[in-house]
C-alpha cells in the first residue's frame, strides 16, 4: 500500500477532519467544545474533539475529564441523559444547575420550549453543556474548571437514496442532491453516462465497473463525496446491498427508478418489492419506491404487479408517477418535484 492509499484509509485524527468526514458519511457524532475555562486546565478555550459511537478525533486533554466527556457524548447519542428542569430554571433563560446522574459535573440544557417535568430526557438535537471541576471526582489535580458544550449531529438516520438511471432527469437530480445532507448511490449499466464526471481521461468500461463497497470511487469522479456512481451490467443486484444495512437499524430508504429501459424499470421495481417483503417486520418498513412514468406506464406497471400476485396494499406503496405535482416537464423541473417529495416524506416521518 502506498502512502497516498494509506492516507485515504486512515481515520481522521484532527477534529476538523473528523467533522468533515462524519458529516459527509452521515455518521452520528458529537462535537465537544471547551466554552469556558477557570484557572488551570489541560486545554485552552475553544479546544474541540469529535466523538462517535466507537471512536474519537482530537483531545480535550485526556484523563478523567476526557473519559467523562466521551461517556457523556455517547449517552447523548443513545438518548440516555436526563436532567431536571425547574420553574426557576425556566425563568433564568431555561438554565438549570442540577447535578447529572454520575455526579461529576453540572448540566444545563438549551431548548426552545422547557416544561417543568422531572427527569426529562435531553433532546439529542439540543445544545447540552456540562461543567467540570477539575478535582478529586475526576482524579485530576489541575485545580481549575471547564465547561464543555456538546452538539449532536446526524442523530436522525441519514437520508439514503439509490438512483437507477443516469439520464437527463437523474443528472439534474444530482445537481440538487449535491447540496443536501444525504448519501446517494447512482447506478447505470452504461459507462459512457458517467464519462462526463470522470476526474481524469475516460477509462475503459472494465475500470469503471464498481461494487457498492469500492473505496476508490471518490477519486474517480468529479462529484461530491456523498454521491457515488456505479456501473454494472446487473443493476438489480444493487438493491439488496443497499437495503441490507437497514435490517438492523431504523431509517428511511428511497429508491428511485428512472432508467432508459421500461422493462428494466419493471424488474427493478419488482425486485425492490421482493427484497422489502423479505425483510419487512415491525421495525423494518418497506422502502420508498418511486418510478418515473406517465399515467399510462404507471397503470401498466401496477396491473402487471397485481397479475403476478402482489397485494393491492403493496402495489399502492409504489409511487408512480414520481414527484409532487408542481408542473413543468423540463429535467430540472422534474428533479425539483422529486426532491421535494422525498424531503416531504423524510421530514414528516
Amino acid at each position: 500500500m502506498n502512502d497516498l492509499s494509506l492516507a485515504l484509509t486512515m481515520p481522521p485524527t484532527r477534529w476538523y477532519d473528523g467533522l468533515a468526514h462524519y458529516q459527509q458519511q452521515g455518521i452520528a457524532h458529537v462535537l465537544a467544545t471547551v466554552v469556558a475555562v477557570n484557572g488551570s486546565a489541560p486545554r485552552a478555550l475553544q479546544a474541540k474533539m469529535i466523538i462517535t459511537q466507537d471512536g474519537c478525533c482530537d483531545t480535550l486533554g485526556g484523563g478523567g475529564l476526557e473519559h467523562d466527556v466521551m461517556m457523556t457524548a455517547r449517552q447523548l447519542l443513545h438518548g440516555e441523559i436526563e436532567t431536571t428542569v425547574s420553574k426557576e430554571g425556566k425563568e433564568k433563560d431555561a438554565k438549570n444547575n442540577s447535578a447529572n446522574a454520575n455526579g461529576t459535573g453540572n448540566a444545563t440544557v438549551s431548548e426552545d420550549k422547557i416544561e417543568s417535568k422531572p427527569a426529562k430526557a435531553v433532546r439529542r438535537d439540543s445544545v447540552y453543556t456540562k461543567h467540570y471541576p477539575l478535582g478529586a471526582k475526576l482524579a485530576q489535580c489541575c485545580g481549575g474548571s471547564v465547561t464543555v458544550m456538546f452538539e449532536c449531529f446526524n442523530i436522525t438516520p441519514s437520508l439514503s437514496i439509490l438512483v437507477f438511471g443516469a439520464g437527463h432527469v437523474a443528472a439534474a437530480l444530482m445537481t440538487i442532491l449535491a447540496e443536501l445532507p444525504c448519501q446517494v448511490d447512482w447506478v447505470d449499466s452504461r459507462p459512457e453516462m458517467f464519462a462526463p464526471y470522470l476526474a481524469n481521461t475516460p477509462q475503459k468500461k472494465e475500470s469503471l465497473l464498481q461494487g457498492l463497497d469500492d473505496s476508490n470511487i471518490a477519486t474517480l469522479y468529479r462529484l461530491p463525496a456523498h454521491i457515488r456512481p456505479y456501473v454494472t451490467d446487473e443493476p438489480v443486484d444493487c438493491i439488496r446491498p443497499f437495503l441490507a444495512p437497514f435490517n438492523e437499524q431504523c431509517g428511511q430508504r428511497f429508491i428511485l427508478v428512472m432508467t432508459h429501459d421500461h422493462s428494466l424499470d419493471f424488474d427493478l421495481v419488482r425486485a425492490t418489492i421482493e427484497v422489502g417483503l423479505a425483510n419487512d417486520n415491525a421495525e423494518y418498513s418497506m422502502p420508498y419506491i418511486g418510478c418515473i412514468s406517465s399515467g399510462t406506464k404507471a397503470k401498466r406497471f401496477k396491473d402487471r404487479l397485481l397479475q403476478r400476485g402482489y397485494s393491492e396494499q403493496m402495489v399502492d406503496k409504489l409511487t408512480m408517477p414520481i414527484g409532487l405535482p408542481i408542473g413543468g416537464k423540463e429535467p430540472m423541473a422534474v428533479a425539483v418535484s422529486i426532491v421535494a417529495q422525498i424531503l416531504q416524506q423524510y421530514h414528516s416521518a
